[in-house]
């Protein structure tokens, strides 16, 4: 049931509430409104959410680390719902920051006392022992990262978040989940992805059968799955190479249209020096030759197919064809182009 009316705005009023407790730092408000907030949450309208959203994020880093986690997810539920990513975008991935630093922590604490298995932040059962051996803000910092992730990649989704995002912030994102996982060997995956979804980016690819080339621009692309399908859509179904096109129902869930359908492969792609970029991986595997990312396309060398779609299916994806490189030009990136025996 959606309660539009002002008068039944219960979760908007609870956020109202929550939002004063903790600037007063009432805890026992504090968590009597958190919990309507979860009460009130699934009838709650998208004006609500819209409202939320912005007013959660920007008291993000007086909640207690507790239950900073959630209401950090509750925000991304409102992004998701119509609330400006933009304003909430700042407030979550300042938190993920914060909170990937601690992650580290526990993990350099957690081997110092003797390693063992990680905890499993899901096991409904309390951790023994696990805030006196690492530390209240390490503890809470593994405890809830995955519910970070789930945040973050709701305001990732949106292009105006990720342009936003500063190189050197992106990197020391990166760098500290990478040393989280290594030291951990639990894998967020999704956040490693969005963190590297390459917006506005040019991409120069050649195809070796023929000896073409092209200038392409990309965004939003979240793996190298879509980025095929779309490379097949635009480069054959726009009539400049030869093979079989996907159809407009495989592109379009490529780029904005909800869903899945099988595809298959039309292509081999691979660097400049011969080796495979597989379609596992993200668009920012392709390496940058002269400040372009330079790939290059050989026939599959067998047949490959999968579902097509978006890896983040809320993430708004393209690839434009800006021109076809002169025959000269085509020839000259080519030749200095490696091929490997498969």
């Amino acid at each position: 049931m959606i309660f539009g009316n002002k008068g039944k705005q219960r979760f908007l009023d609870a956020v109202t509430g929550f939002e004063a407790a903790v600037g007063e730092q009432d805890a026992d408000r504090s968590q009597r409104c958190f919990q309507d907030m979860h009460r009130y949450f699934g009838e709650a309208a998208d004006a609500e959410f819209q409202q939320a959203g912005p007013r959660l994020a920007g008291i993000l880093g007086e909640v207690p680390p507790g239950p900073r986690a959630t209401v950090a997810v509750i925000t991304g539920a409102c992004v998701e719902r119509g609330a400006d990513a933009s304003a909430c975008g700042p407030g979550v991935l300042a938190g993920l920051a914060g909170t990937l630093d601690d992650a580290r922590e526990f993990c350099e604490r957690w081997a110092a006392t003797g390693g063992g298995d990680f905890p499993d932040p899901e096991a409904e059962e309390p951790h023994e022992g696990l805030f006196d051996r690492v530390g209240p803000d390490a503890a809470v910092a593994w405890l809830t990262l995955h519910q970070w992730e789930m945040a973050a990649v709701a305001m990732l989704n949106h292009a105006a978040v990720r342009t936003a995002l500063d190189a050197g912030t992106r990197a020391g994102l990166l760098r500290e989940l990478r040393a989280v996982e290594e030291a951990s060997g639990h894998d967020f995956k999704c956040l490693a992805y969005a963190l590297l979804v390459l917006d506005d980016e040019p991409l120069v690819v050649l195809h070796r059968p023929t000896g073409t080339g092209y200038a392409l621009r990309m965004t939003g692309i979240g793996d190298n799955f879509q980025l095929h399908t779309l490379l097949a859509d635009v480069l054959v179904g726009g009539g400049h190479l030869p093979g079989s096109a996907p159809s407009a129902e495989e592109a379009a869930v490529c780029r904005d249209q909800p869903g899945q359908v099988h595809t298959t492969g039309a292509f081999n792609l691979v660097t400049p020096a011969g080796d495979w970029v597989w379609n596992e991986g993200t668009p920012s595997d392709i390496p940058v030759v002269d400040g372009v990312r330079l790939l290059v396309l050989d026939p599959p060398p067998y047949q490959r197919s999968w579902p097509a779609g978006r890896f983040f299916p809320h993430m708004t994806g393209d690839l434009v064809l800006e021109r076809v490189l002169g025959e000269e030009e085509a020839a000259r990136l080519l030749a200095g182009c490696v091929t490997k025996d498969a």
